[in-house]
């Protein structure tokens, strides 16, 4: 759900789901070009070539020290990414540098083990499948406590859907297929067995699902019953972590504000340039180039916009980049609606949106590669990528198509106003986006304007904590990202299927949940794509969510700062942060 950028849930929200995808170019001489992506300034100029490289320096080339401020466009509310209410994008690229994970994403989206944590991952058998972890020997928490295990465990339980039922996760993808999780040698060999085979277990305790240390959460509850699992589990959401596992250790939280971080002495991997890192919150990315200007931050990843992109670009002595990246722009609609509980509405709205016209109108003014996305799982790089949406008519703005749609179930338009065919008026309806983010401002106006003569008023209100509005469902429709990993199966397990955290819209169909879980444990890759994309077939019938296009991501940086790129996966930029600094005097 890759030069992304999130709404997606761990990051927009990082709204989170699972897309594997080859980078496409990174140049472009200041102009649309190869991949859809534009760069301005030197920094990014290798990274059609080179994307896990691009404005690299090696170490002797940098100064130790410094302090870095990085723009993020959301409040932390909620600080357990491993909770439906935890994911927003931007929470996850705090804590990138202060949470243990087995797998990292590269900006070229290939998986790769976490070598600062582990000395070896092995599937040492295949029936049943088991999966042997070797954790560094020097892998410690910030107080001291050996990383074994215990805490691979306790991340086990909270999120298998059955030893915590009261810990409400984003998802319980993969760690419900686990059957045990053993520990020798100290703790530091993790054996895991599963039930049946899963096929992206690379995506266990990894991505959206970083390691929290069981030793703290055993403070805070019992975590060998339930209800201490649920206590510890909503504690870790509600307080900012004094504990790291990670480079960097969070030294101050002004809510609202910002967050700062500062190396952790207890750090066993290598250490960090940096002497600070500060996330600088700020909300309306309008401000963001003004900021940047100023440098009250160097280093700024906001969702782009027309304006925001020609502004940044005339900044000096800073590089900027667009590309096309592995997120995806969507509507959704809460099917708790009564009215929208009707396939036949909803079908008939979908009909009459053109996402070609919203796209012409919105991110189509600063490149000119991006196409409407017709697949929930799949983006067009893959080899996977079937177009199951444009078949349907959905998306293609025929409105005597909605219109005809609507009157065959008995719907009639009387006076400019749409009858249920019980003869009930349908009353308007909310369509939600994150304040301040024009593109979807104006995606929801050309929404509302597009369904208008079907008979539909769509009211347009924005709000300011677009995670806590999705997993509340306080929407009729709402318009975000899905910020992917290279997970599509496990992705897949989590946005679609019945009772899933990420399932803001309460969407179930047992077709989909039996296609999805096939896809899901399978050993033959070719057999799981086609399972995806049949389970992928009947959900777009159901017409619950209209995926519009391939979200671009921006990055902007000052030319002396160092080894930060573009990553769109849900690892984000913070991916390789103990490599950021600036540039040492010449």
């Amino acid at each position: 759900m890759g030069c992304k950028r999130r709404s997606g849930r761990w990051r927009a929200v990082a709204l989170v789901a699972g897309v594997a995808v080859l980078l496409g170019a990174c140049g472009g001489g200041g102009a649309a070009g190869g991949g859809g992506q534009r760069q301005t300034g030197s920094a990014f100029a290798a990274c059609d070539a080179t994307p896990n490289t691009c404005n690299s320096a090696e170490p002797s080339k940098l100064r130790q020290g410094g302090q870095l401020t990085f723009a993020i466009e959301k409040n932390v509310t909620n600080w357990n990414l491993l909770s439906n209410e935890g994911s927003v994008f931007e929470n996850g690229e705090i804590l990138k540098p202060v949470l243990p994970y087995t797998f990292v994403t590269q900006p070229d989206l290939t998986v790769v083990m976490n070598t600062d944590l582990l000395d070896s991952v092995k599937v040492t058998n295949t029936n049943p499948e088991t999966i042997v972890y070797t954790i560094k020997t020097n892998a410690v928490w910030s107080d001291g406590t050996p990383i074994t295990a215990e805490d691979f465990r306790y991340n086990w339980e909270v999120q298998n859907g059955r030893d915590c039922p009261g810990c409400p996760v984003f998802t319980t993808s993969g760690y419900d297929q686990v059957q045990s999780v053993l520990g020798a040698e100290g703790g530091k060999t993790v054996t895991v067995r599963l039930t049946k085979p899963f096929t992206d277990w690379k995506q266990l305790w990894s991505g959206g699902s970083p390691i929290y240390p069981a030793h703290i959460a055993a403070q805070h509850g019992d975590i060998k019953t339930p209800q201490g699992r649920a206590a510890s589990f909503a504690w870790f959401g509600k307080n900012v972590p004094t504990y790291s596992g990670g480079p960097f250790q969070i030294d101050n939280f002004t809510n609202n504000e910002s967050v700062t971080l500062v190396p952790n002495p207890k750090w066993y991997g290598p250490r960090p340039k940096l002497d600070r890192l500060i996330y600088r919150v700020i909300t309306d990315a309008n401000q963001e180039p003004t900021a940047l200007q100023n440098r009250e931050v160097q280093v700024i990843y906001p969702q782009p916009q027309v304006d925001l992109v020609q502004q940044v670009s005339r900044i000096p002595n800073l590089s900027s980049f667009v590309g096309l990246g592995l997120s995806w722009e969507h509507v959704d609609v809460n099917l708790q609606n009564s009215y929208l509980a009707d396939p036949v509405l909803r079908t008939a709205l979908f009909t009459a949106v053109d996402r070609q016209a919203i796209i012409n109108k919105t991110v189509g003014q600063f490149t000119s590669k991006i196409k409407p996305l017709n697949n929930h799982n799949f983006v067009p790089q893959q080899s996977g990528y079937e177009d199951v949406v444009s078949e349907t008519g959905q998306g293609s703005g025929n409105l005597e198509r909605a219109k005809r749609i609507l009157a065959a179930a008995g719907y009639k338009i009387d006076g400019g106003q749409l009858m249920t065919p019980i003869g009930m008026p349908v009353p308007p309806m909310r369509i939600r986006y994150t304040i301040g983010n024009q593109v979807r401002q104006v995606e929801c106006e050309l929404f509302a304007q597009q369904v208008k003569p079907l008979g539909i008023t769509v009211q347009v209100v924005p709000t300011d904590d677009l995670g806590a509005t999705a997993s509340r469902g306080d929407y009729d429709i709402v318009v975000f990202a899905w910020v992917d990993t290279p997970f599509p199966y496990g992705g897949a397990v989590q946005l679609w299927t019945t009772g899933q955290g990420n399932n803001f819209g309460r969407y179930s169909n047992p077709d989909v949940d039996r296609l999805i879980a096939v896809a899901a444990s399978s050993t033959d890759e070719s057999f799981a794509k086609e399972a995806l994309n049949q389970a992928d077939r009947r959900m777009t019938k159901d017409a619950y969510v209209l995926p519009l296009y391939q979200k671009p991501t921006f990055v902007a940086l000052y030319d002396n700062i160092a080894n930060v790129r573009n990553n769109s996966s849900l690892d984000g930029p913070p991916y390789n942060v103990t490599e950021w600094g600036f540039r040492a005097a010449s």
